[in-house]
């Protein structure tokens, strides 16, 4: 029986706002609404369901008196700009999927007498950004000159996420809210966040991004670890926010990826870009956005370097075609640190398996076919 009921109308109003629609467009979309607001005529329950289903809330927050408050519980930096608490829902929505895992792995660690990271804020207050580079390599146990010994700086990416996910880190590449290739995350909005905590520290990097930038991002937020500060960033044309701390990080990265001594004897030698790109293993903008930090070129031509980046970017996801492997794309939108505890948790009996596939977002055959692979 579908029962009509009265669902409180600021709560709609609200609703609506809130997933990013304009309450004229999404009345046009879907006419019934409009008797819903005006109160002639009452949703019922499975209309209802629909509606917190497009607007992806709760079913359970439309009755509520008022909108609950919300908001990030950590700055977000926007480059030319300061920090805001404002993201768009998807973003927002990321945001507490990854919180609810980190929230569950800290319990879970905890119980388990798993002792806290001694790196997780060990540079608060620290203002050298070589010292926090130096404690991030001995931490990762890979030398100032890694990159070098790989074969190429995609090869370079895979290496470092390893080391991270070794050292204790939890890592989330992914461009979409969990699975949902309808709600996509904009680079141009989020390019990563992190997710700071002594157990169980969660960093998530924009996999829609260049894997160039993706890089810059994972370095940028291990300098956030290091200083103990949880954070998002657009990261725009890979500059930081005029902030202190943005800026600290930025250096951070910038000296992880390509030392600056190093850089500087190669350039006095071989003032080339695109060379000594290939020598560190970092893409081209990487390698420009260095030169630029240590005075070699002009902002001009940088901005110059970016604008062919961001093109060769949106050229070769033009040339992607679809699909791809289901289980290799998970494996990078959970991270294996995680699901192996989940999967030990469901083992020794102290998750059930239902809980596993909420924290997870995989389930049934699904669910065990991704474990039974990877461990």
């Amino acid at each position: 029986m579908n029962t009509e009921i009265r669902p409180n109308v600021n709560i709609l109003t609200w609703a609506i706002a809130r997933a990013g629609y304009e309450l004229h467009d999404f009345i046009t979309r879907f006419p019934s609404v409009q008797e819903w607001l005006a109160g002639s005529k009452s949703p019922t329950l499975k209309q209802l369901e629909a509606f917190s289903h497009r607007v992806h809330l709760p079913f359970g927050y439309l009755f509520l008196e008022q909108p609950p408050q919300e908001g990030l519980t950590f700055p977000f930096f926007r480059t030319g700009g300061g920090q805001t608490q404002t993201v768009s829902l998807n973003v927002y929505d990321t945001i507490l999927l990854i919180q609810k895992r980190q929230d569950w792995l800290v319990e879970y660690l905890k119980d388990n007498e798993f002792a806290p990271l001694s790196f997780v804020g060990s540079a608060d207050g620290q203002i050298d950004a070589a010292a926090i580079v130096q404690s991030i390599r001995q931490t990762l146990e890979i030398e100032a000159t890694w990159a070098s010994g790989q074969r190429n700086w995609a090869e370079a990416l895979e290496y470092l996420t390893a080391k991270v996910e070794n050292a204790g880190i939890m890592m989330v590449l992914n461009s979409v809210v969990e699975n949902n290739n309808h709600r996509p995350i904009e680079v141009a909005e989020c390019r990563g966040f992190v997710l700071v905590d002594p157990y169980a520290p969660f960093m998530f990097v924009n996999a829609a991004d260049g894997k160039a930038a993706q890089m810059f991002t994972i370095a940028h937020e291990l300098a956030h670890i290091w200083v103990g500060k949880s954070a998002g960033f657009d990261m725009e044309q890979l500059l930081p926010a005029n902030d202190p701390l943005e800026k600290l990080c930025d250096q951070v990265a910038a000296e992880f990826l390509v030392p600056a001594e190093s850089f500087i004897q190669l350039w006095n030698r071989h003032p080339n870009i695109a060379v000594l790109a290939r020598y560190f293993k970092v893409s081209p903008i990487v390698l420009a956005r260095r030169a630029l930090d240590l005075g070699k070129i002009t902002k001009a031509l940088f901005f110059q370097w970016y604008q062919q980046y961001q093109a060769d970017v949106k050229a070769k996801k033009e040339s992607t075609t679809s699909g791809g492997d289901f289980y290799a794309t998970q494996k990078k939108r959970l991270g294996l640190r995680y699901t192996s505890f989940v999967d030990r948790a469901v083992q020794e009996k102290q998750l059930l398996y239902r809980e596993a596939y909420q924290l997870t977002g995989l389930k049934g055959d699904t669910y065990q076919n991704f474990m039974a692979k990877h461990f």
